[in-house]
């Protein structure tokens, strides 16, 4: 496994990326904001105009075995390509029953029965991805997963939050937040 990534998404009045929609799906939402920055390093400091902070890190895959390890790699392309000026940044809280199973438990309702790495297979090279894990940062939110794509693969997008929202896995979610993300051309650098 590379390094662990620290990333701390800000929201507020000033970011490369443009917030073009944030609703909560579950749960409480979060203020909404103009613009997003995504600060990489352990030691971040958001700005003092932030409105809200979300932390996580990269980490070890805890649900996949090898083989979809394996073509998750092999079909999985990089953040940050030219063409994908679109992102999605879902921040989930699962619920304490959730937490309360084993991981062969968990795993068994995350792949056997709700298919999510199978899903997201069907959706590669499209949409890039990489999950944050918050959890064991005690912050307020599980995972944040960060999606990019171009615009020509928006309903592609679409189509597969919708999938994996229909699972039993998702059944165990307590709070889901989905902001919805436009790059602004005029930044050179692209986060992550």
């Amino acid at each position: 496994m590379a390094m662990p990534l620290h990333a701390t998404f800000v929201g507020g009045a000033t970011g490369p990326w443009q917030v073009d929609r944030l609703a909560a799906v579950r749960g409480e939402g979060l203020p909404v904001v103009e613009r997003l920055s995504v600060i990489e390093g352990r030691e971040s400091a958001p700005p003092e105009t932030a409105v809200w902070t979300l932390r996580g890190v990269t980490s070890n895959e805890r649900y996949v075995t090898r083989t979809e390890h394996v073509a998750l790699v092999e079909r999985q392309p990089p953040l940050g390509r030219p063409e994908a000026t679109r992102a999605a940044l879902i921040p989930v809280r699962k619920t304490d029953q959730w937490w309360n199973l084993s991981q062969d438990e968990r795993r068994a309702i995350f792949e056997e029965r709700s298919r999510h790495v199978s899903i997201g297979l069907e959706y590669l090279p499209a949409v890039a991805r990489r999950l944050f894990h918050s959890r064991d940062l005690g912050e307020r939110f599980d995972f944040l997963t960060w999606f990019e794509y171009a615009p020509a693969d928006a309903e592609v997008f679409e189509e597969l939050v919708a999938r994996l929202r229909a699972t039993e896995e998702w059944s165990s979610v307590e709070r889901e937040i989905d902001i919805r993300l436009v790059w602004d051309a005029e930044t050179r650098r692209r986060p992550l």
